[in-house]
């Protein structure tokens, strides 16, 4: 079946898939919140990219679907959900806070990619197909860098584009081995994120008019009086 592939749809994929990660880590190290969820939409653009590339080659509509889905839940719909339900302060100028500085979290991260090709590298060295040995470790990396990001950001906006970029990652590597995923769940996982991202914001929307921040920390101080 390889063999069968044009190998400029192969290049161009393994291209791709280099942005993405590429886009996992600016994620991980950008200091502004606007920024950051424009490298989230780079990200979404990147796997719709990724799927339409893969679609092409394999000669599958549904993956087609899948790109022109993903452009429109998480490219459009997502930022402008956010822009709808969350106050303009807390996503426009406003510097994440979170635990450790970028410096120590590029190289954590340096390691969690490094790690992921390591877990992939039994199935990729079985040559399972060339889509599969670039979208599996890529996609496993960019999962694994968003957990991260969940894990060190304080703010409640970040953790959720945290939670959302390890969804993509976890996608993007779906794509290499689902293409014949039934619509029906493309459709249920595509509305997930619009949903995911309607609660969070409406949640730090009333967070920060009660409380004056949307550190997650902050709430471990509320009480029901």
């Amino acid at each position: 079946m390889a063999e069968a592939i044009p190998a400029y749809l192969v290049h161009l994929n393994a291209m791709v898939g280099g942005l993405f990660l590429l886009a996992a880590f600016a994620v991980v190290a950008t200091r502004q919140m606007l920024s950051c969820l424009r490298w989230f939409v780079a990200q979404a653009l990147l796997l719709a990219a990724s799927a339409s590339v893969i679609g092409i080659a394999l000669g599958s509509g549904r993956l087609a679907a899948v790109a022109v889905i993903t452009v429109f839940m998480k490219a459009l719909a997502t930022p402008w959900l956010i822009r709808r339900t969350v106050r303009q302060e807390l996503y426009s100028r406003r510097e994440i806070s979170q635990v450790l500085n970028i410096p120590t979290s590029l190289l954590i991260a340096v390691a969690l990619t490094l790690l992921a090709y390591a877990i992939m590298y039994p199935v990729t060295a079985l040559d399972a197909g060339p889509f599969i040995n670039i979208n599996l470790p890529i996609g496993l990396a960019g999962l694994f860098l968003g957990a991260y990001t969940v894990a060190v950001r304080r703010e409640a906006l970040s953790q959720l584009l945290g939670l959302l970029a390890m969804e993509s990652g976890a996608f993007f590597a779906a794509v290499s081995i689902a293409s014949d995923l039934p619509f029906i769940a493309e459709l249920t996982v595509a509305f997930d994120v619009p949903v995911t991202t309607l609660v969070i914001g409406l949640l730090t929307r009333r967070i920060h008019e009660r409380v004056g921040g949307t550190a997650v920390g902050l709430l471990a101080a509320l009480r029901e009086r």
